[in-house]
Order: C-alpha cells, then sequence, then structure tokens
C-alpha cells in the first residue's frame, strides 16, 4: 500500500471518529443529557434572547428594553400538562419582564420534561398591566391562562381575559387558539 492510500484511509478513518462523536453529542442534547432539573431554570426565549432564570431572576436585554437591561422574574402560576404530546408531564408558567422604563409584560413559558431535564419553550407574551387569575390545563395539549387586563384612566377598570395556548412541539413556540371564530364562509 502506498502512502497516499495509507493517509487517505487514516484520513477516512478519523472522519468516522469525529462524525460518530458529534452524532452522540448531537442525540445527546436531544435527549437532554445536562439540561436542569428544575422546571424554572429551563433555558427559553422571549423576543428571540435567551433567558436562564438564576434563583427566580435574571436579566437580559431584548427588543423591549431597547439598549437597557430588563429584569424577567418568575412569577408563577404554574399548570402541569403534557403540553408537546409526548407523554411526559410538562409545565408551563408565568414570568414578568419589567424594563428599565418601569413597563411590566407578563409571558407564558413552557418547560417541557425531557429524559435529563427540563428545556424551555419560546414565551408568549400575554400583555402588559395586568392581574394574572388562573394557569389551567385545556382539551387535549391546551392550557389556558386567565387574566384580568386593567384600564387606566379617571376610573380604573378592568376586563376578564382567557388566552387558549397550543404548543408547537416542533418549533417549541405557543400559538393562541381563538375561541367560538366564526370567520368567514362562502
Amino acid at each position: 500500500m502506498n502512502k497516499t492510500a495509507l493517509g487517505i484511509a487514516i484520513a477516512l478513518v478519523a472522519l468516522v471518529g469525529i462524525l460518530s462523536a458529534l452524532n452522540a453529542y448531537t442525540y445527546g442534547q436531544k435527549q437532554g443529557e445536562g439540561l436542569p432539573q428544575d422546571f424554572k431554570e429551563a433555558v427559553f426565549t422571549i423576543t428571540g434572547e435567551p433567558i436562564s432564570l438564576k434563583d427566580g431572576i435574571a436579566e437580559a436585554k431584548t427588543n423591549l428594553g431597547g439598549d437597557d437591561m430588563t429584569t424577567v422574574r418568575y412569577f408563577g402560576n404554574e399548570v402541569r400538562h403534557d403540553v408537546d404530546g409526548d407523554g411526559a408531564e410538562d409545565v408551563v408558567f408565568l414570568v414578568t419582564q419589567e424594563t428599565a422604563a418601569g413597563k411590566v409584560y407578563f409571558y407564558a413559558v413552557g418547560a417541557l420534561k425531557r429524559e435529563g431535564g427540563y428545556i424551555g419553550s419560546q414565551a408568549v407574551l400575554l400583555d402588559e398591566d395586568i392581574s394574572p387569575q388562573t394557569t389551567e390545563k385545556g382539551e387535549g395539549r391546551m392550557v389556558i391562562v386567565n387574566y384580568t387586563k386593567r384600564y387606566g384612566g379617571e376610573t380604573q377598570s378592568s376586563i376578564g381575559k382567557s388566552v387558549h395556548l397550543l404548543l408547537d412541539p416542533k418549533d417549541l413556540q405557543f400559538g393562541e387558539v381563538v375561541q367560538n371564530f366564526e370567520g368567514e364562509s362562502r
């Protein structure tokens, strides 16, 4: 065997080894190796920015905060429900995001149970200036977040709202399921 063929054989063996290691790493990530055991510490995203709560709090730059830091806090109102359809009990909970300007936004977040811990979903904005009431299981994989929206002005008033959320397990993003939608008919 000449030196060129030997060199090619060694390169192929090295390439196969590298690809095997990369495949094992990717498989481990998908299965949840190294994920947090506490659902509150799952990495989720708000406006495309990854957020990881430590002791219930995180600071991050996000689109809502402009160039300033915003503070994200665990709020609670969690419900345990299989929202991704894999048979494992996931957790949906609320977080707040306070901007440097003092606005407080509420989000629903999913912490999806995997073999090795929890992965986070994309956060879905509920609204600002609300009073959360309950988060509960809905039909199938659906979750319902109930809250009151406060309206300012001379006379304070509030209106009760319910948001029905359904998770797309492929992109880990919640979508709102509109109730009693009449739509267009032809």
